[in-house]
């Protein structure tokens, strides 16, 4: 269940990867929010959504008047593995309005669980063989075609052996009484997957959609930024509509 708006509404949980997924807590505002927030400015008001209102919202998105879609905010509930997590979290520290990098926005917020107090059987993300990429021809990150079925069978075997050790390792440090602090060290950190809550602005949601549906993000991180989108689209379809435009591009190359 979420709160929607006041109200506890049953939404879906969208599975990402082998184990993951995305849950939407909470939202508060619609696509009526950022129009209201515009039109203060006049002291002008409305309580119907209409088509004027959709162009209104059209033109803040245009010209960049991002400040009215930062009166909506979203919750989620992620769990992804570690290496999606980290790039996720950039969005954080990097979505201070004002300019500066070095300091979080206060209304975007990050709560996430701990190896430090929470020992619950760790899980990995474990690729398949027909899901390893080669490396990109002309670039230093990103990823290229499929590599060979035999060697993606070899290199997931190898991932599961690998993770395994790290598990029988960390198990038998806890067992010994070593902190969970320290015990975790073990563990294979990119793959293991983690949980947290995630709130943002319209506007962080949509900055996030942008750069991560693009085709040169990290697939897995694509997939995570697709179910986002997939969640929030249906609450704020007109400004979804408008300040995402990574979406559309990258469900047709998907198609191709």
């Amino acid at each position: 269940m979420a709160n929607i708006n006041g109200k506890q509404v049953e939404t879906p949980i969208i599975k990402v990867l082998d184990k993951g997924y995305v849950r939407l807590e909470a939202i508060t505002g619609r696509d009526l929010t950022t129009v209201n927030s515009a039109r203060v400015s006049y002291d002008k008001k409305s309580y119907e959504f209409s088509e004027r209102d959709k162009k209104l919202i059209r033109f803040l998105a245009k010209h960049g008047h991002t400040s009215p879609f930062r009166h909506a905010f979203v919750t989620f509930e992620i769990y992804a593995p570690l290496m999606v997590a980290r790039q996720w979290w950039k969005y954080i520290v990097g979505s201070d309005h004002s300019g500066d990098d070095f300091f979080r926005d206060p209304f975007t917020a990050w709560n996430e669980s701990s190896r430090r107090y929470v020992t619950e059987i760790p899980q990995f993300y474990i690729v398949q063989p027909h899901e390893w990429r080669s490396a990109p021809e002309n670039k230093k990150q990103g990823s290229g075609e499929p590599v060979d079925i035999k060697l993606g069978q070899q290199l997931t075997k190898q991932l599961i052996n690998y993770v395994k050790l790290g598990e029988d390792l960390y198990e038998q440090a806890l067992h010994n009484g070593v902190c969970a602090e320290q015990a975790r060290l073990f563990l294979a950190a990119y793959g293991l997957y983690v949980r947290w809550y995630w709130s943002a602005s319209l506007q962080g949601v949509a900055h996030m959609l942008n750069q991560r549906l693009a085709h040169d993000a990290q697939k897995e991180f694509q997939m995570y930024a697709r179910a986002v989108y997939d969640l929030v689209i249906e609450h704020f379809p007109v400004s979804i509509n408008e300040l995402v435009k990574m979406a559309d591009k990258a469900e047709k190359e998907g198609e191709q």
